[in-house]
């Protein structure tokens, strides 16, 4: 049944690859950058999609590994990385967040901007990315997840369907929660949009 739900995420991710940019305007460049400054050393970005992050990263950080299950997004991340200027060496990797092709603790830095909305288990997908990430690294998230105000949060149940058929990313997630599920710990929470959208920095609990 989670190899059905992952095909048919995938199909249609590749069907929106073209103009996925123009769909992801919600979430600022401002909030991007503040975010990927954190980044150090060995980093993994899970989710990389179209590669919008690619020219955000700061100048120090040792490698970037870019993971995702759609061929077409990654196909558009490829281009854009051989025009960039970077001075780390890039590599892509078509994988499944729930089922990372690494070993424990390979690295310093996880990178998430928006994945788990689409992920079709997500707290398996947090588990992996914590058992890759070394036990002093850190996991940095911009985040959109169900919002904490029940008016809102039951208008959001209740357009859900739309996107998650559109494209399959779900809008009412309950995040903070599956996080903690996962064994991940909240080092820093700043709310960027109400309490849906959230810059996160977690660690691997001890």
């Amino acid at each position: 049944m989670s190899a059905n739900i992952n095909e048919v995420i995938i199909k249609r991710y590749n069907r929106v690859a073209k103009i996925y940019d123009y769909m992801d305007k919600m979430i600022r460049i401002e909030w991007r950058r503040d975010l990927l400054d954190l980044a150090s050393k060995e980093v993994l970005e899970v989710g990389v999609g179209t590669g919008i992050n690619l020219p955000l990263y700061p100048k120090g950080i040792s490698s970037l590994t870019g993971v995702d299950f759609s061929s077409e997004m990654l196909n558009i991340a490829k281009q854009k990385a051989g025009s960039i200027n970077q001075s780390h060496p890039t590599m892509f990797l078509e994988a499944d967040i729930q089922d990372l092709p690494f070993e424990d603790h390979t690295f310093d830095t996880v990178v998430s901007t928006c994945v788990f909305c689409s992920v079709p288990d997500p707290i398996k997908g947090l588990k992996e990315i914590r058992r890759v990430c070394k036990p002093d690294g850190q996991i940095l998230m911009l985040e959109h997840m169900r919002s904490e105000n029940k008016i809102i949060g039951a208008i959001m149940d209740l357009l859900n369907p739309l996107p998650v058929k559109l494209w399959g990313a779900n809008i009412n997630r309950d995040t903070m929660n599956n996080i903690e599920a996962a064994g991940l710990s909240v080092i820093s929470e700043k709310y960027l949009m109400g309490t849906i959208m959230r810059k996160l920095v977690l660690t691997p609990k001890k």
